[in-house]
């Protein structure tokens, strides 16, 4: 079976409250493969794509921080098989030559291939099974997820940030990382990084 490269798209919040939709999408195509995913690991996802740092290390970043140590590397994520709605995902990885397959969550490969900056595979089959065609039609229901992570919703005004110093800014940026608050910190560092221009 052919295999397909993926490539990440965007996150767009789930159905049901605490769930995020990650949307793959395959090279020199319009189809993409919606995955649903929890907050934390959404999270994760996103402040690695966006390059915030966390106040501390999170558990993916840990992992990472983990396998550099140990000299463990993780060559690709494969998307392997979609049971019942879900899907199946391995890692890849190679520690003093020898090559293992390590099998994970979908959500939690994902996590660590945008930290180990790998490719992410799949199967035609997957594709052919839940894959979904995109279009530029504003009134698709995937059309705001396929905008980069950071414009995640935000009940915060943003104009708000443009009243502010600075330092203000730089103070609740600190703050909202240290709470873990990665969405606002986003909103926070893209207001200052468009000021200092």
């Amino acid at each position: 079976m052919s295999r397909v490269k993926l490539h990440i798209i965007g996150l767009s919040t789930g159905q049901t409250s605490g769930s995020y939709t990650l949307i793959l999408g395959e090279e020199n195509s319009n189809r993409k493969l919606p995955v649903v995913i929890g907050s934390f690991e959404a999270q994760a996802i996103a402040i690695e794509i966006e390059k915030i740092v966390p106040f501390r290390p999170m558990t993916h970043d840990l992992f990472l921080n983990f396998c550099k140590s140990f000299e463990i590397q993780i060559h690709e994520v494969v998307i392997y098989s979609l049971n019942e709605g879900v899907f199946h995902a391995k890692m890849i990885c190679e520690h003093n030559g020898e090559i293992k397959e390590i099998d994970a969550r979908t959500s939690d490969s994902i996590a660590l291939a945008v930290r180990f900056k790998c490719p992410i595979y799949t199967y035609e089959d997957i594709m052919n099974a839940a894959s979904v065609e995109f279009n530029d039609d504003p009134n698709d229901p995937l059309q705001e997820a396929a905008t980069p992570v950071k414009k995640a919703k935000s009940t915060e005004p943003e104009r708000e940030y443009t009243k502010m110093t600075l330092e203000q800014l730089h103070t609740m940026l600190d703050t909202a990382i240290n709470v873990e608050d990665y969405a606002t910190a986003a909103r926070i560092r893209d207001e200052i990084q468009r000021r200092e221009k």
